[in-house]
């Protein structure tokens, strides 16, 4: 009995060797597809948060020597600053006009493209063009659509004997302009989003319940909108980030010339980004733009787990 236990000992322990091994190799693997991941999450997130929050503290100009520490001075200076609360303003109008278009319009371009039968691939690259088309190039193109007395609206308008506008040189029409632009330029991405959702959805639920004596509304709203549920949720949370913090649109179409910077006219353009790249790369005040930032971050934060808590709520189907 004994003899068969001494034998037993060295099998024993090439078998903890090789599981050793196996393990240490395991560990080895997961570091190395870790690290990279790791790092990139270092130096491109956490770094430049934790440095914009620290910077929000100072007042720290564009090659000063020295940022002097100010506590919540800049935030009280946001607080007070008309601009910045006018920009707070068109922020969220700009994101309350665009986001359920977005989201009523792809969804409805989605479910025809899907029906058009052998047309189904010709549609979806004519819709989707614009999304991989230049935002600098296809923004000047709709900048020239939009030009009051050489545009090609306006040249419309006056041949059916319709009276000309504005656009971005109106205080009222210049942000439904630009959220106009942004629908073109987006939509096509959020058909592609939604069709892929829809060939998801197996057929057999629509069959059921078109035997059952279900019409058109009750097949959408019965089966079609609770299964894309997943889809949806995705497209709402990257469409209220993307329009919190939009940029080139409003930058590009908002400058009609030398004397109307960005933002205007009479800053009724004006978004958050667009005046946190005044203030830190105009006027130079990197400590002001940092609050400013930080202020964005907390905001997009804030409605985005909201939303993703209300969207993701149990649905009865």
């Amino acid at each position: 009995m004994a003899l068969g236990t001494n034998l037993s000992l060295p099998a024993t322990r090439k078998a903890r060797r090789r599981r050793g091994g196996r393990d240490a190799d395991q560990r080895l693997f997961v570091a190395v597809t870790l690290v990279p991941t790791l790092l990139g999450l270092l130096v491109f997130w956490i770094y430049p948060l934790a440095n914009g929050l620290l910077g929000s503290f100072t007042d720290w100009q564009a090659f000063a020597s020295s940022r002097e520490f100010i506590g919540l001075d800049n935030y009280r200076a946001l607080r007070d600053d008309p601009v910045f609360v006018k920009a707070l303003g068109n922020t969220g109008l700009y994101t309350l006009m665009y986001l359920p278009l977005n989201v009523a319009i792809g969804l409805v371009l989605a479910m025809a493209v899907e029906g058009s039968g052998k047309l189904r691939g010709l549609f979806r690259t004519v819709y989707f063009l614009p999304v991989v088309a230049s935002a600098i190039a296809t923004a000047l193109m709709w900048k020239w659509l939009y030009q009051p007395s050489l545009g090609l609206f306006n040249q419309i308008l006056d041949l059916v004997g319709l009276p000309t506008q504005s656009y971005l040189a109106s205080t009222t029409q210049a942000l439904p302009s630009i959220v106009a632009y942004s629908l073109w330029k987006n939509v096509g991405l959020t058909m592609v989003l939604f069709m892929a959702g829809l060939n998801g959805i197996d057929r057999s639920y629509y069959e059921a319940a078109r035997v059952d004596g279900a019409g058109r509304l009750r097949l959408f709203w019965g089966i079609t909108v609770p299964l894309l549920r997943p889809t949806l949720v995705f497209v709402v949370i990257t469409g209220i980030i993307e329009t919190l913090q939009v940029f080139g649109p409003v930058f590009i179409l908002s400058s009609v010339g030398a004397n109307s910077p960005p933002g205007g006219p009479a800053n009724s353009t004006m978004v958050v980004a667009v005046y946190q790249w005044a203030v830190a790369f105009g006027q130079l005040n990197l400590g002001y733009g940092m609050a400013m930032g930080m202020v964005l971050f907390v905001i997009i934060l804030g409605v985005t787990l909201t939303q993703a808590r209300f969207l993701r709520q149990s649905w009865e189907y």
